[in-house]
């Protein structure tokens, strides 16, 4: 729960849904503009912005995901929980969710895999952080 709760708090740390309204607004407005310009058909309008979400918002969606995993490992430790409990949190999501997913590339998160990476890497930064917090 740690984990999770950390994960949120970071989210609203870095303000990534005011971002995510940013960049919403700037690609309705360039989108508008260059289709308007070309004089698309609908369907090339929504052919257009599938492919603006593909390249722009899905990318910038699992950044701030994984920043949020980041920041949220980091306060989870500095809270005295055990950092190594993050990894079994996706290992668990993996396992409940055994249907099929999208690829990566299609989702606003990253995979469970790579969540299990990134977190595992992250243990060694945080270590010190929980050791800290638990002498106290």
């Amino acid at each position: 729960i740690a984990m999770v709760v950390g994960h949120e708090i970071a989210h609203a740390l870095r303000e990534h849904g005011r971002e995510k309204v940013s960049q919403a607004m700037a690609q309705t407005l360039i989108g508008s503009v260059v289709l308007g310009a070309l004089q698309t058909s609908e369907s090339q309008a929504k052919m257009a912005s599938q492919v603006a979400d593909v390249m722009l918002t899905l990318p910038n969606s699992r950044k701030n995901e994984t920043e949020a995993d980041k920041i949220g490992l980091e306060i989870a430790a500095r809270a005295g929980f055990n950092p190594a409990a993050a990894v079994s949190v996706w290992q668990k999501m993996g396992a409940a969710s055994s249907g099929a997913r999208p690829p990566e590339f299609l989702s606003t998160h990253p995979a469970n895999e790579s969540r299990i990476a990134d977190l595992t890497h992250m243990q060694a930064a945080v270590a010190p952080l929980y050791q800290a917090a638990s002498k106290q």
